[in-house]
């Protein structure tokens, strides 16, 4: 449901909120917020919030420190977990300059631009869907994380084996208490492994959706005693934790070319889809692809096009550290050069490329081996530094 900044106001006084929270991103996707009673959210509507930019990494500098937060109304979502009296609620913003024009490196803003720029100059619309891989930990007796899994379970085990069966539901409750509904939850083929797949939305949604689900995830695991871990290889022997994304396009003739587009560009955006070091030791192993090639059904591929009767594109190689605002951001831009230039792709990976002696026979070009080599093949980059920069 989509609120109208008239409608929150009337909740907020109907509903006995007390506290809203407001939410947005630094450029690395980590969530900040300020808080503010429900008294001043009139003028929060009205005049905005101020805050101090220098205070966000790579933000503004000292001298010029002034953005103002704005609540986007249509995000409004009620915090479950906290008191039904005296309600606690939270909506994302958006960030402008005090002068009312919008800041270029709030994330969700660079997300809109390029969902926009892809309807006016193609006439298309693009949905994203996300599946996220994540593991939980037992803590030890001062409360910190170790790296002991929650349990021994495998792929799709039940439970009394697979002991997240009851923390994935809670979580599912929750989000669907946010207006939020997953798709399937099941557990993974790490020991202490989970996943939880989303359904299709905009892309502003999808990037909002997988936001909120990565910080409900650590609350209500921390709330059973546990840490959860998205880090792309949190052991080093076991399978690391990939954060797939899925797009559809509303006019499937230009699946090829949005998938063109993004094989073109995925060694220039790699450093955003996969942005710790420790991204780099998940990729090429386990499931999670190196070549740069696609596939039918072909989980060896970086991208995959599933045996669906719709047809969809799965980019597998990004992991849960990266910003999902950029990362739809690049993806978008990217399918937009491959259906203004009606770009094809080369013919399907069929084989599997995770046979090591495979992979000594073929020809594909790899993503980036390390952080290092990612991060200047970005920074050379004229495609992402018209985008970012």
């Amino acid at each position: 449901m989509y609120y109208t900044e008239e409608e929150v106001l009337d909740y907020v006084k109907e509903e006995d909120v007390k506290f809203v929270r407001l939410a947005y991103f630094d450029l690395s996707g980590k969530q900040k917020n300020a808080t503010i009673m429900a008294s001043e959210l009139p003028r929060a509507f009205a005049d905005g919030i101020s805050f101090d930019a220098s205070a966000i990494p790579n933000f503004e500098e000292a001298n010029h420190s002034d953005l103002i937060l704005y609540p986007d109304a249509s995000t409004l979502s009620v915090l479950p977990w906290r008191p039904s009296a005296g309600k606690v609620i939270r909506m994302f913003c958006d960030i402008k300059h005090p002068d009312g024009t919008p800041y270029k490196k709030d994330c969700r803003y660079l997300l809109k631009t390029a969902a926009a720029k892809i309807k006016a100059e193609c006439g298309i619309d693009l949905q994203f869907g996300t599946e996220f891989e994540f593991y939980l930990f037992k803590l030890d007796e001062n409360g910190e994380p170790t790296k002991i899994p929650f349990d021994n379970a495998g792929y799709m085990d039940l439970a009394p084996e697979d002991k997240g069966e009851n923390i994935r539901r809670n979580i599912c409750f929750t989000l669907e208490q946010m207006g939020i509904t997953p798709e399937s939850s099941h557990h993974e083929e790490g020991p202490g492994q989970n996943e939880v797949d989303f359904r299709y939305s905009d892309s502003l949604t999808s990037a909002d959706n997988a936001s909120t689900f990565k910080w409900i995830v650590r609350t209500k695991a921390q709330e059973s005693g546990l840490y959860a871990d998205f880090s792309p290889k949190p052991l080093q022997d076991k399978p690391g934790c990939g954060m797939h994304i899925n797009i559809s396009c509303s006019d499937q003739s230009k699946t090829e070319n949005i998938m063109a587009g993004i094989l073109k560009h995925i060694e220039e955006i790699t450093y955003y889809l996969n942005p710790t070091e420790n991204s780099y030791q998940r990729l090429g192993e386990s499931k999670a692809p190196k070549f740069i090639c696609w596939g039918r059904e072909n989980r060896s591929a970086l991208l995959r096009i599933p045996a669906d009767k719709n047809p969809r594109i799965e980019i597998r190689s990004p992991d849960p550290t990266c910003n999902p605002y950029i990362a739809f951001t690049l993806l978008i831009h990217a399918a937009i050069d491959g259906i203004k230039n009606n770009l094809r792709a080369s013919e399907a990976a069929t084989e599997n490329l995770f046979d090591k002696e495979v992979a000594k026979k073929v020809s594909y070009k790899t993503i980036p081996d390390t952080l290092e080599e990612a991060k200047a093949i970005a920074e050379n980059s004229e495609f992402v530094k018209g985008i970012l920069c």
